[in-house]
């Protein structure tokens, strides 16, 4: 098997004058190198558009982009092949920054637009109006397996990929393109990854391609194993993003109108922004009603990484903006922010109905939003504990406490309508042992444990009967990605449809053997079939599998799903994308130290709503872990980029993730009991997302311990919070502060 190594562009934006690859087979195990004249296909492998060149020919669009690849016998070889390569440039000026994109007038779109009511008539009839903007970096996804992809030729024309792929059907298409061939020419295979988090639902596919190419040239497997560094430097991140915003609203803190701009950093190609930025748009409300606004939304062309998915797809990004706009309301007012969330939830016992209707015109059935607030609040004991900060945070001078609690609600499908489809393939043979097969990717998520499950439960077998087989496409085709957190809604419907297949026919033959001609009254449980009117007339399933083959009865189903009653209407802006809602609420405590900006996190309840959960220790760690990632994309992972456009923290040593010291000991996840969802698999809920928004509480909180060293009615965090962030607003907080005092009239001592 070969091994690939890429020659990286030292520019973010340059024309390339000149490529010489010659001096790379002076290397000893130097096999070939890749240009743009080795690809049978297309040299392109954007997703929603092709815009997304796999080798530059002529311009480099972002710091570190691969112009050639490398391959040796082994990764040494083709790393010093690689470094051989001369690459000629002519530097360009790149546009680096949201603000630079928008003042260049350099956008991949149109302008997107959903808007409810009157807005501007609203702002203008207003009690009080406020204005503003915030800014939010991106996130690496830090995996703990990089991208890495294999490609195995047959010597017939056919190739199987082995890839770290969160959309096993996307990467097929995409390497297909590439090597000009029919899509039945390439399987591609999902074993199971070390993480994704959205980062390889599309970004997996170029490596793929890579890898094919070099096996189409040389007749050779060959790999893509990029290590750490390259893997930061190539990949895109989840966006960043300028929200800027106005704001009217009642002496009470209602909400009347808001009018708001979202800029997505989409980086040089398109990627997956349209749906990201349009999932910010539609979750810009969070969990409150907006009676009048207006959301503008376009995608800045960066000459950065080409942006992409990350768990919470957009939906962070947009809620952040409204949770800023709470709080500034809230200080203005002077009242507590968590008072001033409460007035503006949707409401779906109030006598009007438009209070509990989103602002693209989705009615919330079953909302959750009030029942896991009033839990949590309950369950942190948020009231005593506030009291008790206010205590400490007048006994001391340099460091100060804040406490706060945020609540989510976050829509569960897919925006695109049809990728809400999944399928299956079940397989029993005539020892009762069963093989599963569906369209969905484990990731380290849990999707096949829980798989097992639905077909044990459904099946009434035992769990040791199953084996998982890794996710293929020549066994289910035309798959969605693992993604929009319904892996397990999709997938777990489509396993379901299989079994009850394979059960129709089962009963048929166990109703025969049991002398019994109603199979449609027959249970399956605890290995067993039984009739539900006489329970102990009963046979073995294994016993009815080997009648069942012998009668020549198929053994083997196909199932399939799609989420039904949902639709989108991109020029409206109006429709019914999500199926249905799930909903959070979470308090955290920290304690910030005046001097240095850290910050220490004391406490975390939270209450979350994942239906009648599947596997309760699952989503709980889903839960967790999102909370965590959540919490370091809001705190401290900073991405870093120079004015020239390179990346400046793409390793460990200076890009900060959460480790366990970040952790407080005392970290309560419940999860809302009796809380079954209707219409969907077994009653549970999505969980691998939501979570993630849960984290907005920690810097809410880190807000509230800076607003205690002084006296203001606004305080303006950057987002990542990091101590320097955090140091700089709470001197800006002092001097203010103090500034306030000086104007105050001086004391008459008469």
């Amino acid at each position: 098997m070969l091994s690939l190594y890429p020659v990286l562009s030292p520019h973010a934006r340059a024309k390339i004058t000149r490529i010489e690859v010659s001096a790379a087979y002076e290397v000893e195990g130097v096999v070939t190198v890749l240009t743009a004249e080795d690809v049978p296909g297309a040299n392109d492998t954007g997703a929603i558009v092709q815009d997304e060149i796999l080798f530059p020919t002529e311009e480099v669009s972002y710091w570190g982009q691969a112009i050639v690849w490398v391959a040796g016998e082994s990764e040494e070889a083709a790393r010093l092949g690689a470094a051989k390569v001369v690459v000629e440039y002519e530097p360009l000026k790149p546009i680096c920054t949201v603000k630079e994109a928008i003042e260049a007038n350099s956008f991949h779109n149109a302008p997107q637009i959903i808007r409810r009511g009157e807005p501007a008539t609203a702002l203008q009839q207003a009690e009080i109006v406020l204005e503003g903007e915030i800014e939010m970096n991106g996130q690496d996804h830090f995996y703990l397996e990089t991208q890495t992809s294999w490609a195995i030729p047959d010597g017939e024309g056919h190739y199987h990929v082995y890839s770290s792929t969160q959309h096993p059907s996307e990467t097929q298409i995409i390497v297909a393109r590439v090597l000009g061939v029919a899509s039945n020419q390439v399987t591609v295979t999902c074993l199971r990854m070390g993480g994704g988090f959205g980062g390889k639902e599309t970004q997996a596919n170029p490596f793929a391609a890579i890898a094919a190419v070099t096996a189409k040239k040389t007749g050779r497997p060959a790999k893509v194993r990029l290590r750490r560094h390259q893997d930061m430097i190539l990949t895109g991140k989840r966006h960043g993003f300028l929200g800027q915003y106005c704001v009217g609203f009642t002496s009470e803190g209602l909400i009347t109108a808001l009018d708001v701009d979202l800029y997505a950093d989409g980086g040089w190609s398109l990627d997956l922004s349209p749906p990201v930025l349009l999932r910010a748009m539609l979750h810009v409300d969070n969990a409150y009603y907006l009676p009048n606004v207006e959301v503008r939304g376009r995608i800045a062309k960066t000459h950065k990484v080409s942006n992409t998915a990350f768990r919470g797809f957009g939906g962070p990004q947009g809620m952040i903006v409204i949770e800023e706009i709470i709080d500034r309301i809230a200080r203005k007012l002077n009242l507590p922010p968590d008072l001033i969330r409460e007035r503006n939830f949707y409401q779906e016992d109030s006598e009007d109905r438009e209070k509990n209707i989103t602002h693209y015109g989705q009615e919330i059935i079953d909302n959750r939003i009030l029942r896991v607030w009033s839990e949590a609040k309950t369950r942190s004991n948020y009231t005593e504990r506030q009291a008790e900060i206010e205590a400490f945070n007048q006994s001391h001078e340099d460091r100060k406490r804040g406490l706060a609690i945020t609540p989510v609600k976050f829509g569960i499908s897919f925006n695109k309508t049809q990728y809400n489809q999944a399928g299956a393939l079940l397989l029993i043979y005539t020892d009762g042992s069963i093989q599963l097969n569906h369209g969905g990717t484990e990731m380290g998520q849990g999707l096949h444990t829980k798989m097992i499950q639905v077909a044990a439960k459904s099946l009434g077998v035992k769990l040791d009967r199953f084996r998982v087989m890794p996710t293929s496409t020549d066994k289910v085709p035309n798959t969605s990605a693992t993604a929009a957190s319904s892996g397990s809604d999709l997938n777990g419907q489509a396993v379901k449809d299989a079994c009850e297949t394979i059960k129709s026919r089962l009963a048929v033959v166990a109703a025969k053997l049991l002398n019994l001609d109603a199979p449609e009254d027959l249970d399956f449980a605890e290995d067993a079939i039984f009739c539900r009117s006489y329970p102990n007339l009963r046979i073995d399933f294994d016993t009815v599998v080997r009648h069942a083959y012998n009668d020549r009865i198929s053994l083997s189903a196909t199932g399939y799903y799609r989420t039904p009653n949902i639709f989108w209407d991109a020029e409206k802006g109006r429709g019914r994308p999500f199926y249905y809602f799930a909903y959070g609420a979470a308090v955290s405590e920290v304690e910030v130290d005046g001097f240095t900006g850290t910050f220490k996190l004391r406490q975390v309840d939270i209450v979350h709503d994942v239906g009648e959960s599947l596997n309760p220790l699952i989503d709980i760690g889903q839960i967790e872990g999102g909370f965590v990632q959540g919490m370091g994309w809001l705190t401290m992972e900073e991405l870093v980029w120079d004015r020239e456009g390179r990346l400046r923290t793409f390793a460990p040593s200076t890009y900060k993730i959460p480790t366990i010291s970040e952790i407080p000991e005392r970290f309560q996840v419940h999860l809302l009991q009796r809380a079954a969802q209707n219409g969907v698999i077994y009653g549970s809920k999505a969980v691998g997302e939501p979570p993630f928004m849960l984290a907005m509480s920690v810097r809410e909180a880190i807000r509230a311990a800076v607003a205690a060293f002084g006296n203001t009615h606004a305080v303006l965090l950057a987002a990542p919070a990091t101590p320097e962030a955090t140091l700089w607003a709470i001197e800006e907080i002092k001097a203010n502060s103090a500034q306030s005092a000086d104007r105050l009239p001086a004391l008459s001592l008469e």
